[in-house]
């Protein structure tokens, strides 16, 4: 790719000229994307589904990250919080996601610059060009995008000269099923299938104690979720705990010593006590196909290689990963890798056959760019299906885009980024640490994924 590959092939149209970037998503990313629009002086909103920023994260603030404090904070954002007087954090310190919402996201968005632009309990339904479907072109790098809004007042429109979609994939989870679809009968068990990473040690306890859990998933949040139930057994007479895969191994969840992240390490092999020990039934080789509801709650039926097996539980616990919500964009023309879903370019850096969270190079706009100008996926949707994502690695994501997005192409195409040789990987906690959560990742520290956490 040359530099010329990279410069903008249409002056901007007078009609983008006034309009802000639109921003979807304000958790992490979208966020850090914010902070560094303000230091460039370019107009912005930010839209956000939930009732405050970083709202995904917040459902699972008992989880322990992996990352310290100087791997999680934009640096952007920094900046902007210390002209407050905001203190950074210690540094080597993993906080708790509740503490990166509380002591890092929740200021950075009440600051003005960006709380007068935050919309809230707002949901972006659609993207698309101002009177133009995806298939017209002529003139559609001069037409500004228009974006269909859901709120509780009802439904509008906003016009923006430029999107970054960094509005996550924790809200949609991977299938129970092996084929990626709802096995039969999901709809008739939904309300006793529990959401990956639930608090079974705080608020959902009473949703888990004395009854039979399954967990189904082979990274991290699984064994994260694991850890807490195995303790929950410990302190509430009746309690079980059954982990499901359909692999023969978890090969996901690492249990060497050579791992470059020991806090990854010592979960998986906690893991693998609790299972040694009889605390956790570990079921391999086990593809669902069909789920019914029963006076206990659900009955799962899986193939194994020795034929059909059924097994019963009272809660199933999602831990299968996440993917990107594409439907909102079906007027936007998307060059996605077929397999991951991440922009093409992208894709074989982050493909989870190859790469770890630590072997993933710092990438910018140039690998993000897409067929539809200034539109941009960045943050854990720009992963697609792969759980590879580094929080501190969007955070370069956007810093480029925004730089783009103000054509200034030497900055953009400047790598800020340094990450120590082993990686920063998702959500966990020190390999030193006594405390019982530990996460997968969310996927340095955004979103639960399988990677890394």
């Amino acid at each position: 790719m040359t530099l010329l590959d990279l410069t903008p092939t249409v002056r901007r149209s007078p009609r983008l000229d006034g309009l802000p970037v639109a921003i979807i998503g304000a958790g992490p990313i979208g966020l850090a994307a914010a902070a560094h629009l303000v230091e460039r002086g370019i107009d912005f909103v930010v839209f956000e589904s939930g009732p405050a920023s970083a709202a995904s994260i917040a459902s699972w603030r008992h989880i322990r990250l992996f990352s310290p404090w100087e791997h999680l904070v934009d640096p952007a954002a920094r900046r902007l919080l210390e002209a407050t007087g905001w203190a950074p954090p210690a540094v080597g310190v993993a906080p708790y996601a509740g503490e990166l919402v509380d002591e890092y996201l929740s200021p950075l968005a009440a600051l003005e610059p960006i709380a007068s632009r935050l919309r809230t309990d707002t949901t972006v339904l659609s993207v698309s060009r101002e009177g133009m479907d995806r298939t017209r072109s002529l003139g559609r790098a001069g037409t500004p995008f228009v974006l269909r809004l859901a709120t509780a007042d009802g439904v509008s429109e906003l016009t923006a000269r430029a999107v970054i979609d960094a509005s996550g994939t924790f809200e949609h989870p991977n299938s129970l099923g092996s084929s990626g679809l709802d096995p039969l009968g999901y709809d008739a068990v939904r309300a006793s299938i529990s959401a990956a990473l639930p608090d079974v040690l705080g608020a959902e306890r009473s949703r888990f104690a004395g009854r039979h859990t399954i967990v189904v998933g082979a990274g991290h949040s699984a064994a994260n979720t694991l850890i807490n139930l195995a303790k929950l057994a410990r302190e509430e007479p009746g309690t079980r705990v059954t982990w499901l895969i359909r692999n023969p191994a978890a090969a996901r969840v690492s249990t060497s010593d050579a791992d470059g992240l020991p806090g990854r390490a010592s979960l998986g092999q906690r893991v693998e006590r609790l299972i040694a020990s009889g605390a956790v039934e570990r079921v391999e080789s086990f593809e669902i196909v069909r789920l019914a509801a029963t006076d206990a709650g659900v009955a799962i039926t899986g193939r194994r290689p020795d034929g059909e097996t059924t097994l019963h539980a009272d809660v199933v616990v999602n831990a299968t990963g996440f993917r990107p919500d594409l439907d909102m964009l079906r007027e936007i023309r998307l060059d996605l890798d077929e397999v991951v879903e991440a922009p093409r370019r992208l894709a074989p850096l982050i493909d989870p056959n190859v790469h770890s969270c630590g072997t993933v190079e710092p990438h910018g706009f140039a690998e993000l760019q897409q067929p539809e100008p200034n539109f941009f996926l960045a943050g854990m949707k720009s992963y697609g299906r792969a759980p590879t994502f580094l929080l501190a690695t969007g955070h370069e994501q956007v810093r480029s885009i925004v730089a783009w997005l103000d054509g200034d192409l030497a900055e953009a195409s400047r790598v800020h980024l340094q990450l120590p040789a082993t990686g920063v990987c998702s959500t966990g906690v020190p390999a030193d640490s006594t405390a019982d959560s530990f996460s997968d990742a969310p996927r340095a520290a955004a979103a639960p994924a399988s990677c890394c956490s």
